[in-house]
């Protein structure tokens, strides 16, 4: 029996992952083969769950928006696509933590699907980054099935396209769907189509654009220190300054008050204990 196939057996048992909230965002402290597991035993038992890749911009959109903060608490699966939020759970006390990238969390759910022969589809990007897409997904696993490949516009769907993209995506015979339409939108599309679609739905942003060649990723050294957001923003200043001028240094002074409230409570705690079983008295024999 191979290692995949042991984990995938593993995976039917229902183990409850440790968890944390960033904030007020949930962070489960998953790894690639525990999340592929997870998405495989789903899409085997046709079960419509969402999973959400979780990194700074997510935890920002959540922090300004509440309503779409519930939508990322309500999902089946919230993972550290980011290297701080990795950090993050560190700090609060999951020293397992690990990093569970979406472009390559995309691959091993796509290895697995290509072994289990469970056919995939695609939702996001354009026609030609969805044809390049395929293309790389056949030539890295040749016993992948793509059963339907959309392209929606890149505006608001009219009620009368929403049904026809939903039709044809149930109908595919596709069991797991990787939608790339970026945050915060294929989080609340994944959101609205659950219930819809028997499948699990992974929200990969730019993995589309990283595995057909047209996105560039960030080194791996720079990934692994946390700077990927700084060669990004160096790619393509004028459509991300704005995001990680607003959203980064919030973020980083948000969660060293939430770590720093954290501690005082905790202070405040053991004092409180301290002088109540100081006070208590003494039961004499």
């Amino acid at each position: 029996m191979s290692k995949l196939e042991s984990t995938l057996q593993a995976s039917d048992l229902e183990v409850d992952l440790q968890q944390r909230y960033v904030l007020g965002q949930r962070l489960d402290a998953t790894d690639y083969e525990d999340a592929t597991a997870r998405i495989v035993d789903w899409a085997n038992r046709r079960e419509s769950r969402y999973v959400c890749l979780s990194n700074v911009h997510m935890v920002m959109e959540g922090w300004d928006a509440p309503n779409f903060r519930q939508i990322i608490n309500a999902a089946d699966l919230i993972t550290t696509d980011g290297v701080p939020l990795v950090w993050c759970l560190r700090a609060l006390g999951v020293r397992s933590a690990v990093r569970v990238y979406g472009p390559d969390l995309s691959l091993h759910v796509c290895a697995a699907a290509a072994q289990q022969q469970l056919p995939i589809g695609l939702y996001g990007g354009t026609v030609q980054s969805l044809e390049e897409f395929a293309a790389f997904l056949q030539s890295r696993f040749p016993a992948i099935k793509i059963a339907c490949s959309i392209a929606p516009p890149f505006r608001s769907l009219t009620e009368s396209e929403d049904v026809s993209y939903t039709k044809q995506l149930a109908e595919s015979g596709a069991r797991i769907l990787l939608v790339g339409i970026g945050c915060p939108k294929q989080e609340v599309w994944m959101s609205k189509h659950r219930g819809r679609l028997n499948m699990p739905m992974l929200g990969v942003g730019a993995a589309f654009d990283f595995h057909a060649g047209r996105v560039k990723q960030a080194p791996a050294w720079l990934q692994r220190i946390g700077l990927e957001w700084l060669f990004r923003l160096l790619t393509e200043p004028r459509r991300l300054w704005r995001r990680y001028a607003w959203h980064n240094p919030r973020f980083v002074l948000f969660f060293i008050g939430q770590l720093l409230r954290g501690r005082r409570r905790r202070f405040i705690g053991h004092r409180h204990v301290g002088r109540t079983s100081s006070s208590e008295p003494i039961n004499k024999v």
